[in-house]
């Protein structure tokens, strides 16, 4: 069921072209009926010529035009059909290969991190790919091989009966040995090669690993041990795939070998008819000939469904992916507010990442429109939870998070996130080149534009250093700049946007104290007129935010001015007493 379960999917992607799949689908028909009328002419002409004597030589010609002629026409049909199929067939599977994949593409990147942080992404890219290609082999057996297998079983088959049903049911026997005969084979190889396909993703994975760690895995002197991991894995995936090509190799040889038993007992059955006068040497030879083609098309079947088969756990991923539901769902109808005027309300939000341990607990904070806040607390007290939240990298379990008055959750995803500009504490790039990084949150960004963020982020003067100044080409996540170069592209980046709402997940832990500074002083003009929410170790960094919010395991313990809370003499003014301690003794 599984089989036919996925084998539907597949043929139903074709839906965004179902006028030309059905115009196929019926050029494909009249090929394979036409081509299994040929036996049966063949079979007229046979009988013919064998009671030709019999007949005047007008007789015998009249008769034998009527038979050749209907075959020119067959012949003729069935090469208009066969253009048909052959200009169109594989032009549709490659944009569908590629609609598919695209689709697959954005749908992945929609989804939300609670699935990327699930998932490696050398294995999501291995499943596209793979699965895509996989389709688009489908998609063409079915038009040229799978069509005409069925017409094979629903119209050669009950024809073969009408002719002679002795004979017929020679084939019909050959039929029902097939299907048995796969369907014990795929039962027994079935979860074997799930496990081989589960080898496979794990090898991908791998190698993605290694391919993005190869810093790590050069300055540890890991090279042997990873490469040794790679041959381990390789090894129990031929140790499982040889056992389900030992089975298939079977199946091939049996069903061979019953083909060959079927032709021999039709003509055996179909001489003995003959000498009884129940059957003609032309209805011999179009069951010759009815066997020899729909042998050919189980061969073809057989390879189908081996091909399938093996292919059926990556496509069944394919599709896992595909239904893949995000957590942080988009409304039809949802809100666009435009550019919002930065009021931002925690309303008892409560957040659990695996449903056991909170990560935040019963968070209210009501922030002004144009304020600073500043969240502070040891790692793991829920300040980069709180404010993934509010951009919706997750939705919260309980409470509510409004901006200007309105439920986030009912703001359109685009619309919202449009509103909020994040700089994160592991900033990283596109392979792209500066400028397209910086226009990633503003496409129509002019390049004085450009210029002037870089400006204020303190990263022109590096920018105009590097080989081709703006265009040059940023490596892999960014690999060709220090930590300190990819945080000022990412402020950059941010304040190109210009969002009423702005988070600084740790926006400045990458820079030296000099340059940290001059960004402080950017950073300071640029707060007004926005909300803006900075989460910072450094405490000596949120002297002026308007508020401080002290959170430890993921509830509100202080809020405050920083002095009013260093007066208090609580938690947030044991922590900056911690950390002026920590610089002391350095």
């Amino acid at each position: 069921m599984e089989f036919f379960r996925v084998y539907g999917r597949v043929i139903g992607l074709l839906r965004a072209e179902r006028g030309l799949a059905i115009t196929l689908a019926v050029a494909n028909v009249v090929v394979a009926g036409l081509q299994f009328y040929e036996p049966v002419l063949f079979g007229q002409v046979v009988d013919l010529l064998a009671t030709a004597r019999d007949k005047s030589t007008e007789t015998l010609w009249h008769e034998a035009r009527s038979i050749l002629g209907l075959w020119a026409l067959v012949g003729l049909g069935g090469i208009a059909a066969n253009i048909v199929v052959s200009l169109q067939a594989d032009r549709m599977a490659h944009r569908r290969r590629l609609g598919a994949m695209a689709g697959f593409f954005e749908h992945v990147l929609a989804l939300p991190h609670s699935f990327h942080g699930s998932q490696h992404s050398g294995r999501v890219i291995k499943v596209m790919l793979t699965g895509v290609d996989n389709l688009f082999g489908i998609w063409l057996s079915f038009f040229r091989e799978n069509l005409a297998t069925f017409v094979a079983l629903f119209v050669m088959l009950p024809l073969s009966l009408f002719m002679n049903w002795r004979l017929g049911m020679l084939l019909l026997v050959l039929i029902l040995l097939f299907a048995a005969a796969n369907v014990w084979i795929v039962n027994r190889t079935d979860r074997l090669q799930h496990q081989v396909e589960d080898l496979h993703s794990e090898l991908a994975s791998r190698a993605g690993d290694a391919l993005g760690n190869i810093n790590l895995i050069q300055s540890f002197v890991r090279l042997a041990a990873e490469t040794g991991e790679m041959h381990r894995i390789i090894g129990q995936t031929l140790q499982a795939q040889f056992p389900v090509l030992n089975w298939w190799a079977l199946l091939s040889i049996l069903t061979r070998a019953a083909s060959t038993v079927t032709v021999i007992l039709i003509f055996v059955l179909g001489t003995w008819l003959y000498t009884k006068g129940e059957a003609t040497v032309g209805e011999i030879v179009s069951f010759m000939g009815f066997s020899a083609m729909l042998i050919g098309r189980m061969d073809q079947a057989s390879g189908f469904v081996s091909r399938v088969f093996f292919q059926l756990p990556s496509l069944a991923d394919f599709f896992r992916v595909l239904d893949a539901r995000s957590t942080v769902p988009d409304k039809p109808d949802g809100l666009d507010i435009g550019r919002a005027a930065g009021d931002v309300e925690f309303d008892d939000v409560g957040f659990s990442y695996d449903g056991k341990r909170p990560a935040l607990v019963h968070l209210s904070l009501k922030v002004k429109a144009h304020s600073t806040v500043a969240l502070v607390g040891p790692t793991g007290a829920g300040k980069t939870t709180a404010l993934s939240l509010l951009h919706r990298m997750w939705d919260a379990q309980t409470g509510t998070i409004r901006i200007d008055g309105v439920d986030h959750r009912d703001i359109r995803l685009e619309s919202l996130r449009r509103n909020i500009g994040v700089v994160f504490q592991d900033s990283t790039m596109f392979y792209r080149s500066i400028a397209d990084n910086l226009r990633i949150g503003r496409p129509d960004a002019t390049q004085t534009e450009l210029e002037q963020a870089a400006k204020l982020a303190e990263a022109h003067d590096f920018i105009l250093r590097q080989p081709q100044g703006y265009e040059t080409l940023v490596g892999e996540r960014g690999a060709t700049l220090s930590g300190g170069e990819r945080q000022r592209l990412a402020i950059a980046r941010a304040l190109l946007k210009d969002p009423p709402i702005l988070i600084l997940d740790e926006a400045t832990s990458a820079l030296d104290s000099v340059t940290e500074a001059r960004i402080q002083k950017a950073l300071k003009t640029l707060r007004q007129g926005r909300t803006t929410f900075v989460i910072a170790h450094r405490l000596s960094t949120i002297r002026d935010a308007d508020l401080v919010v002290v959170l430890e395991h993921g509830r509100i313990v202080e809020q405050g001015g920083f002095q009013e809370l260093i007066a208090r003499g609580g938690a947030f003014a044991r922590l900056v007493a911690t950390q002026q301690a920590g610089i002391e003794s350095a």
